[in-house]
């Protein structure tokens, strides 16, 4: 398997285009799902849907010729060096069906685990159709109010990578601008004809009767779950959103009107935008949640302008804190969800988890940490409905390949190795660096590193090779992180401190 970052590295030219040139150029071999499957991280999946035969040996590569950054995508040599390196070492096939994605959300069936958050991608009747068409599960609506919404322009900003994908992604977006009963409609018409679809409903009440009344209509109308929006950081009005879901007490008093109006099962989504998140929790349970979804976005400031001194997004010479999302927020996202999953008091609760998933692996975290459901927007929005084919895939193949009978086998198995404190770990021993030369490009890095960031333990020698002193390190694995060539790993082997 190659390291995804190297992978990447090759393919920062890559626009990931929609109706992409090279596919139409090459006419023999989709060249435009399996950069994207190799983008994210499913080149197993890609490698094995190449064939016996290697597609691209003999050919003059008018992909290449073809792309908008002609140059720039060495594809043909991408695509052989899946066949090459990825697909010998592939040990089983595809799997034929889907059957392991399947799973459930408080006793509704789900056929797989991932659904839209609710967002601006889930807003109006044709975005969810295309996205159940293209393969969701379902879908958290954004959140209906009785609230008159008006939006700034622009609304949106980010901090991007060397290609100028998201890796951190701001919102000043608040919620549903549809009537309460346009949006029933909306509901109606994808159970009428996505009834195997799911509808989560996300509401926002201003007080007990709205909670109670929106809950009921949502049911009525045919949502089969609801999620109330606790969490929202973008509120124009006070109390509400993110202002709910840092009092507990409101927390409870809410979610008891939400069940109040409605049979169906009820999830509290929760904010962040707090230290711990199990005093939540733990007051959504005895309000009679039946799960917690989290996280959503963290207030934040992306950047400030330094010609005109305002903060992104400006609007009109002013900028608010908003809500940060993305990849950069994932970190935080799998903290939460394993507080909430070790939380004895929440034991049964269905978590419904969200926050940086990009990618299956990303997914997979979150179900390893007791996650039962998967949802995502930021991705969406970068990248389209279309990356559900990767998600599901790449977690499909994994699944098979461990031997799992199910995703639900695989939720929470991570749970027992992580504490909240570090007084746990081991300290008698050290891991030391492995050097791989042959990948080495003498850049220097790792010792630059080591000497001002760690315990100047490495140097280069005559060659421009790094040269480890054991004497001196100490096993902290900066130069593994920083390599940019990944020339350098774990040992494997654990030595006793001297």
């Amino acid at each position: 398997m190659f390291e995804r970052s190297l992978y990447r590295s090759d393919m920062l030219g890559c626009a990931l285009c929609g109706d992409a040139p090279c596919t139409k150029a090459c006419g023999r071999i989709d060249c435009a799902a399996l950069l994207r499957s190799a983008w994210f991280d499913d080149e197993k999946v890609a490698a094995a849907r190449l064939g016996e035969e290697n597609p691209c040996a003999s050919c003059a590569a008018p992909c290449e010729s073809a792309c908008v950054r002609a140059g720039q995508v060495p594809i043909r040599a991408l695509m052989t060096r899946l066949y090459d390196e990825v697909r010998p070492g592939l040990e089983i096939a595809p799997p034929a069906n889907e059957d392991l994605l399947k799973t459930e959300l408080c006793g509704v069936p789900l056929e797989n685990p991932f659904l839209l958050s609710s967002s601006v991608v889930a807003s109006t009747y044709d975005m969810c159709a295309r996205a159940f068409e293209a393969g969701w599960a379902g879908a958290a609506f954004k959140t209906i109010c009785t609230l008159d919404i008006h939006e700034a322009s622009p609304r949106f900003s980010a901090i991007t990578g060397d290609n100028g994908s998201i890796i951190g992604f701001k919102n000043i977006e608040q919620l549903s601008d549809h009537s309460v009963a346009e949006n029933m409609s909306i509901f109606r018409e994808l159970k009428k004809n996505y009834p195997t679809k799911f509808i989560l409903a996300s509401i926002m009440g201003q007080n007990e009767a709205e909670w109670e009344e929106l809950s009921r209509l949502c049911e009525e109308n045919g949502a089969d779950a609801i999620e109330l929006n606790f969490s929202c950081p973008n509120m124009a009005e006070g109390g509400l959103g993110s202002d709910i879901g840092q009092v507990p007490e409101l927390v409870e008093r809410f979610t008891a009107a939400a069940k109040r109006g409605c049979k169906i099962p009820v999830l509290a989504k929760l904010t962040p935008n707090v230290a711990r998140m199990s005093p939540a929790a733990e007051a959504a349970k005895r309000g009679g949640a039946d799960g917690i979804a989290a996280i959503n976005t963290i207030k934040s400031i992306t950047g400030v302008n330094p010609h005109t001194y305002v903060a992104a997004p400006a609007v009109h010479g002013m900028s608010a804190v908003g809500g940060y999302s993305g990849n950069a927020v994932k970190p935080i996202a799998l903290r939460f969800i394993t507080e909430l999953a070790q939380n004895p008091a929440l034991a049964g609760m269905h978590l419904s988890a969200m926050g940086g998933v990009e990618n299956w692996s990303d997914a997979l975290e979150f179900i390893l940490l007791g996650a039962g459901s998967i949802q995502v927007t930021t991705a969406v929005m970068q990248y389209g409905y279309r990356i559900i084919d990767d998600l599901k895939a790449g977690l499909n193949y994994y699944l098979a390949e461990k031997g799992f009978r199910s995703v639900g086998e695989a939720r929470g198995l991570a749970l027992s190795s992580v504490s909240e404190t570090t007084d746990v770990l081991e300290r008698d021993t050290v891991i030391y660096p492995k050097f791989h030369r042959e990948k080495c490009i003498g850049c220097g890095r790792c010792e630059i590193s080591c000497a001002d960031g760690g315990h100047q333990a490495i140097r280069l020698n005559g060659e421009r090779k790094p040269m480890l002193d054991a004497k001196k390190c100490v096993g902290c694995h900066l130069c593994v992180l920083v390599c940019p060539q990944r020339a350098i790993t774990s040992s494997r082997k654990r030595v006793e401190k001297a």
